[in-house]
């Protein structure tokens, strides 16, 4: 990879390598990967419902039932199923701000004489007693859901404050904490897991919970801004040992990609950024973060997202005033369709009981949610402010591809068939149901600004994927490759010290008369003389950019001998050329007159 050496651009390389050999297995129509960790939850990703959102922390029982019960009525029937109380349940009173205690640890949370959380009998008067959400639990159940909480990593402070004893063991609460507390919320330490009475308060814990029935444990503080593997590991020992079955999430974000394998062994789902809000810019940086998470999503190891901002929001806080999703109806379907496509989990953040007819439809079309439930080998084409996914659907050699306008007014979206092993095929627009037809070639769709579309293709004839290939240079020994693995429109492309990694892999897609498109694996760009067709004259740059049948994106392989070729551009007639004949690292790629240089020849090889 071209630039920099930074520990990020290093990570980001790795990623992007992983991610390319996952593309080329998924071609081949191979099933997904055994499940990271096989506890018989999140075999396909959590379809649910989070109180955050919406309520804050003020959410009362009256109101989780409302949703639950309306969960029961609309929602079930197309796998909809967790009910999650999130933060601070265990905390007196209500409020607009974080549910933190002031200096003399008040209010005091309601815990039971060991030390074990409780729920505020205020908000939650079934929980009288030592009834904790078992009542509450029951009640969803009996709908044929599942029950959900939210924790903060460690043990409640008050608890070490008393030095309560730990228990099953002779440990004391003040032998166990390791001094770090959320930045957001100060009601715990966390947990020095050296000590083995630490799991034993968390296997304390998860035995009370899985006495409620607790199906679905959130653990924030604990995936990001610092990720606590000794923590994360305590947290699947104690539902292991718990007898019950439980999905366990991990927040806030962004996790490192750096933690992919152990979180992915660790933890059902794991958020991949922070809190995300109803904003366009932030849903469209996730389009980077999914892709870069895919090496590690396969059944029971779900990148997450985040919950889902469309519908009634911050009814009670915390992130502004009470309203309806800020996102347009275009960007709302876009997100629906970029969680479907990238197989994430869907817990829907927006009030149920005040869903309109368009957000019980975004919840309900049974084809988008079978792409999420169902499909494999999930992959993006292509990235930019034209955007592509692709993934294979359950049986019979159908494809699903979905199309992104990441743009700020109307275009259109294309993506080659060639790239999926498809010749021709039919097409259904899976939001509408309509029929498209017959497709061949490319299937080019008009959508508005930040607007997309999901189809499924029944190939009618298939053609190869076109071979991933690298270019070397004759006098260096070095390929051609996207400066920093960009995806960004005008990515310099340089030459660098070969890799393996996808910004420096390229496939040809003939375009007729002679001349071909060289696009980078990578990016899905096309290689580009900057400038357009009137940029004829020496030494002009060599980019990426969107692919647009331009003529300065047409190339002409002539041979040059010994196995090396000139490309030579179709609207200048020059030479693709390594600047100066520069050997160093980082160089940039321009177009010369041909002159024979060895620096203007490159050997195709098989990546």
């Amino acid at each position: 990879m071209g630039g920099v050496r930074t520990s990020a651009s290093r990570k980001a390389g790795v990623v992007l390598a992983a991610a390319a050999l996952l593309a080329t297995t998924f071609t081949s129509g191979s099933e997904e990967p055994a499940m990271a960790w096989d506890n018989g939850v999140a075999t396909t990703p959590p379809l649910g419902w989070n109180s955050y959102d919406s309520f804050n922390w003020n959410v009362t029982e009256a109101q989780v039932k409302a949703n639950a019960d309306y969960m029961r009525d609309n929602l079930k029937q197309h796998g909809w199923q967790y009910i999650v109380v999130d933060w601070a349940w265990y905390r007196p009173g209500s409020g607009s701000g974080a549910p933190s205690q002031d200096a003399n640890l008040q209010p005091r949370l309601r815990t039971d004489a060991n030390g074990l959380l409780l729920p505020d009998t205020t908000r939650f008067p079934s929980a009288s007693g030592t009834n904790g959400f078992k009542p509450l639990a029951d009640y969803i159940h009996a709908g044929g859901l599942k029950f959900g909480v939210h924790l903060m990593r460690g043990i409640p402070r008050q608890v070490v404050a008393d030095n309560l004893p730990v228990p099953g063991t002779s440990c004391r609460a003040n032998e166990i904490e390791n001094n770090t507390t959320a930045a957001w919320l100060n009601l715990n330490w966390g947990l020095d897991m050296a000590n083995p009475c630490a799991q034993a308060y968390l296997d304390a814990q998860f035995t009370l919970l899985a006495s409620w029935g607790v199906d679905y444990v959130k653990v924030d503080d604990i995936a990001a801004p610092t990720y606590r593997q000794a923590e994360i590991e305590g947290y699947k020992r104690a539902i292991q040992r718990s007898g019950r079955p439980m999905v366990l999430s991990l927040s806030p974000g962004p996790t490192s990609t750096g933690n992919g394998a152990h979180v992915a062994e660790n933890a059902n789902m794991w958020r991949v950024v922070n809190d995300l809000w109803d904003n366009w810019s932030s849903l469209d940086a996730l389009f980077e973060r999914l892709h870069a998470w895919t090496p590690h999503r396969r059944p029971g190891a779900w990148p997450d997202p985040d919950m889902i901002p469309i519908g009634r929001l911050s009814q009670q806080g915390p992130v502004g005033s009470p309203r309806y999703s800020n996102l347009t109806p275009d960007e709302q379907r876009t997100l629906m369709t970029l969680w479907s496509i990238t197989r994430s989990p869907l817990m829907w953040g927006g009030d149920l009981t005040q869903n309109r007819a368009a957000e019980l439809a975004l919840m309900t079309n049974a084809a988008v949610l079978a792409v999420d439930q169902h499909s494999t080998g999930n992959r993006q084409l292509f990235s930019g402010t034209h955007t592509a996914w692709t993934a294979n659907a359950p049986s019979g050699g159908d494809k699903y591809l979905a199309l992104f306008n990441r743009g700020s007014g109307t275009a259109t979206v294309s993506a080659t068939l060639a790239d999926l092993g498809i010749g021709s095929a039919t097409a259904v627009d899976l939001w509408s149901g309509a029929s498209l037809g017959t497709v061949s070639g490319t299937l080019s769709r008009s959508l508005p600004a930040h607007g997309s579309g999901l189809y499924r293709l029944t190939p009618q004839t298939t053609v190869p994927v076109p071979t991933a290939e690298t270019f070397t240079a004759r006098h260096s020994g070095k390929v051609a490759d996207v400066y920093n693995a960009s995806t960004a429109d005008g990515g310099n492309v340089v030459q660098w010290g070969a890799n393996g990694q996808a910004n420096q892999r390229w496939r040809v897609r003939d375009v007729g008369g002679g001349h071909h498109e060289v696009v980078n694996v990578g990016s899905g760009k096309c290689l580009d003389v900057y400038g357009g067709a009137p940029a004829t004259g020496d030494g002009v740059r060599v980019v990426q950019w969107t692919c647009n049948s331009g003529a300065n994106q047409r190339w002409r392989f002539e041979d040059a001998g010994d196995g090396y070729a000139r490309l030579v551009a179709q609207h200048s007639g020059k030479c693709l050329t390594v600047a100066d004949g520069s050997t160093a690292d980082g160089a940039q790629l321009v177009q010369r007159t041909c002159d024979g240089s060895t620096a203007q020849h490159w050997r195709r090889q098989n990546a």
